[in-house]
């Protein structure tokens, strides 16, 4: 008989304990402020009388600018996300140290994100606020159901969020900007390995409920931003430059966390939990062959761009 979604919490109880620990271990203490090149501002017009924003003061290639103000537009969400995993692990014992832990930490991201785009004038400051406030007034809300496929989702968002951090951060060709991103990467890869142990552990204890979740998961997987205004062609822009696309989703998030859990060398699964596994592998082939088309389209496009 297939565990509750509250037994399991319970069993994992003391993995969460174990990896918490190993958590604070590794973790680095950082102040945001140190990232920030606080000599390169200058006021802004308004109160202080001083300069209005314009195109040219941005220093940074376009994708990279689109990149970072997608990437903290999403961390600006930090509260709707807290009460989700709040809500779904609870606030008590190991689980709500978690919750908490996690939460202090990726505040960092989006002080350090917004005060490098503001001292460095690298966003329009207005249009940024005005993102904010719409992104965040429209909040976000899981899809998913059980606490597995949370679990899951977070397992390979955090890995995805590492990636398109320091992606950007060498887009950017500014040596702050990538120095800040890679230290923001640092902490996500260190949540994502969290998630991804606590979600290794629920395949022992409930294989197939757990094929199941992670399945669920790969096959409607959007990123957390999805729902900011524009996003479709932000991600365009963003994959067309390589910082993130399906390509890397496949290569670098979804295949090594999925091989990390040994998904395709699970035995002993039931009628479900085989059929399950059968829909993950022939969705990853159709990813595959989705994003073997989409690279070989861009190399053409670029190509072309280049004749020109």
């Amino acid at each position: 008989m297939a565990m509750t979604q509250t037994e399991l919490l319970h069993e994992l109880e003391p993995v969460v304990a174990g990896e918490l620990d190993r958590h604070n271990a590794m973790a680095k203490e950082w102040f945001p402020h140190e990232y920030i090149p606080w000599s390169e501002g200058r006021d802004f017009d308004g109160v202080y009388g001083g300069e209005a924003w314009q195109d040219g003061d941005s220093k940074l290639p376009e994708a990279a600018r689109v990149s970072l103000i997608v990437n903290l537009l999403t961390e600006d969400n930090l509260p709707s996300y807290h009460h989700e995993i709040a809500t779904t692990f609870g606030r008590d014992g190991a689980w709500g140290t978690w919750v908490h832990r996690w939460t202090a930490e990726e505040g960092r991201h989006g002080v350090a994100i917004r005060d490098y785009l503001t001292v460095t004038r690298a966003v329009d400051p207005v249009a940024l606020e005005r993102a904010r406030m719409a992104h965040m007034e429209a909040g976000f809300a899981t899809e998913y159901g059980t606490m597995l496929q949370q679990l899951a989702y977070v397992s390979f968002q955090e890995l995805a969020t590492r990636i398109a951090h320091r992606n950007t951060g060498r887009a950017s060709g500014d040596e702050g900007c990538e120095r800040l991103l890679a230290r923001i990467a640092a902490d996500e890869n260190l949540h994502m390995l969290f998630y991804r142990n606590l979600l290794k552990a629920a395949f022992e204890l409930d294989p197939n409920q757990t094929m199941r979740a992670v399945t669920d998961v790969v096959k409607t997987f959007q990123m957390p931003g999805s729902t900011i205004e524009g996003f479709t062609r932000k991600a365009m822009i963003i994959a067309h430059e390589g910082i993130y696309d399906l390509r890397l989703h496949l290569d670098d998030v979804l295949m090594p966390v999925l091989k990390q859990w040994a998904v395709f060398d699970k035995t002993g699964l039931d009628a479900g939990g085989e059929q399950a596994r059968e829909e993950l592998a022939a969705f990853l082939a159709k990813t595959e062959t989705t994003a073997a088309r989409f690279v070989e389209r861009r190399a053409e496009r670029k190509a072309r761009a280049a004749t020109r």
